[in-house]
């Protein structure tokens, strides 16, 4: 039996959804109003696809969703929907936004691979959020949401420090499909440029 399948990755098969992940984003969705008036999506470390499979629903016709990621979710197939193959931590910021231009949404639901070692699994999920921070303070509109996943422990609170200083209602959000022993939790902010 695999150890994995719960609740939500049935509910995610069941609803045509690529992974369980998306109720997660379903879920900050709901409480934060992510997509309001959003049409241009950044999704960082997208694989494999259902943060972009649901954001294309939000944006609609009109809407532009990009990901990012080492691989792609080849199982997301739209006319909006934009891949860039690439490891994130060696993108150069500015020379992404000549690429892709403003952005309304930043997203991140990145994670290392995991050790079990506690601090180690902390300190490269920090690493993932601060380049994902680094990519929003180039790209994100004013007045524009970014959410990034990013793990308990020791540096988070100054992680959560550094996104409350360059944005406004910033917010800490754990979801109800996250897995009990999971350590992760979700920043959320306006970017007030």
């Amino acid at each position: 039996m695999n150890r994995w399948a719960d609740y939500y990755t049935k509910k995610a098969k069941e609803q045509n959804w690529l992974a369980r992940s998306v109720f997660k984003l379903q879920e900050i969705d709901k409480k934060t109003n992510l997509f309001k008036t959003a049409t241009k999506v950044l999704d960082l470390g997208c694989y494999p696809g259902s943060w972009s499979q649901y954001c294309l629903k939000k944006v609609g016709k009109k809407g532009r969703v990009i990901g990012i990621d080492i691989i792609e979710p080849d199982r997301l197939i739209s006319e909006n929907f934009y891949f860039i193959k690439a490891d994130v931590l060696k993108l150069d910021p500015e020379q992404l936004k000549q690429e892709i231009g403003m952005q309304d949404v930043v997203l991140s639901d990145m994670a290392p691979k995991t050790t079990g070692i506690s601090t180690t699994d902390v300190a490269r999920s920090l690493e993932l959020a601060y380049k994902a921070l680094e990519i929003a303070l180039y790209v994100l509109k004013a007045g524009g949401n970014f959410l990034c996943k990013v793990f308990e422990g020791s540096g988070f609170e100054q992680f959560k420090k550094e996104v409350s200083l360059r944005f406004k209602k910033t917010r800490l959000i754990r979801p109800v499909s996250t897995r009990k022993k999971s350590r992760e939790i979700f920043v959320t902010g306006i970017y007030k440029k």
